[in-house]
């Protein structure tokens, strides 16, 4: 069936690769490591060198694939669920998906790391709305970390103040120079934010 339906719509690379990866394939690939571009330190999920992974983070940011979403909050889920790696202080937890502008939400339709959370199942207090881009920002992906810092200093507000009692965990998905997840952090401790933890699913 895979093979005519091949011949009439080729699949995308991504998208063939996706297709022979299980969700406990997938999750073998979970393995947490500090990445110290940020403060606090950013912990990565996934190897984003691994073809599937990309993959799955291509697939989902770029083509909205159910399949990838679904492996990628598995992914999420395993993480989050371990509490204590979280090395949170406080039960009070708001999860807060790195925004995106305006142009690049009303592109794409989505907010690829919100999507990536609903999937994930976690019955954790989700906040797309806490952070918000405060400018259109030039694409990182040309940029050396330099530029990329300069880029995104101040691209982030806060909507309102935040509880110093609480967590505030913020997620992007790729982690390359830490400029995005540290604009989202600075904002969120000028709101008031105590307690953070930074998260993405690949580096």
């Amino acid at each position: 069936m895979w093979r005519l339906l091949d011949l009439l719509f080729p699949p995308r690379t991504d998208e063939a690769v996706l297709r022979t990866v299980s969700p406990d394939h997938f999750l073998a690939l979970v393995a947490p490591r500090l990445v110290e571009y940020t403060h606090p330190e950013t912990t990565a999920l996934l190897p984003f060198h691994n073809l599937a992974v990309r993959a799955a983070l291509h697939e989902a940011k770029y083509h909205g694939s159910t399949k990838a979403f679904t492996l990628l909050g598995l992914a999420l889920a395993e993480y989050l669920l371990d509490g204590d790696d979280l090395g949170r202080t406080t039960s009070n937890i708001v999860v807060i998906p790195v925004p995106l502008g305006r142009a690049r939400q009303k592109e794409r339709g989505f907010n690829q790391v919100e999507k990536m959370l609903k999937y994930s199942g976690l019955a954790l207090k989700i906040d797309p709305g806490f952070l918000v881009r405060t400018r259109e920002t030039t694409s990182q992906v040309s940029l050396p970390r330099e530029k990329r810092m300069a880029n995104m200093r101040g691209a982030f507000a806060a909507t309102r103040s935040a509880d110093p009692s609480y967590t505030y965990i913020v997620i992007d998905d790729v982690i390359t120079t830490g400029a995005t997840l540290q604009a989202a952090i600075d904002a969120l401790k000028e709101a008031g934010a105590e307690n953070t933890v930074s998260l993405a699913l690949a580096h």
